[in-house]
């Protein structure tokens, strides 16, 4: 077996962990600002509208961390091939 060839089987391995790992959290954090949000609003329905936009913001701060894990796996299967 060629050593590129393993390297390369390597990068395409460690960019699929990457992205299954990474993805959970992201995913969970979102679920728990997406519960907490809709909880706040049905309590205090005057303040829905700030609740949204910080639900929004945190959310988004959120997935930056999953856009970088992707940004990762681009890199570790581009790098090597």
């Amino acid at each position: 077996m060629d050593s590129p060839l393993i390297v390369q089987a390597a990068a395409m391995i460690g960019a699929a962990f990457t992205m299954g790992i990474a993805t959970i959290g992201p995913a969970l954090g979102q679920g728990m600002i997406g519960t907490k949000g809709v909880e706040n609003i049905g309590k205090f329905p005057e303040s829905a509208g700030r609740l949204q936009t910080a639900m929004f913001l945190a959310m988004a701060l959120v997935e930056s961390s999953a856009v970088f894990a992707f940004l990762i796996s681009i890199l570790l299967i581009f790098r090597n091939s």
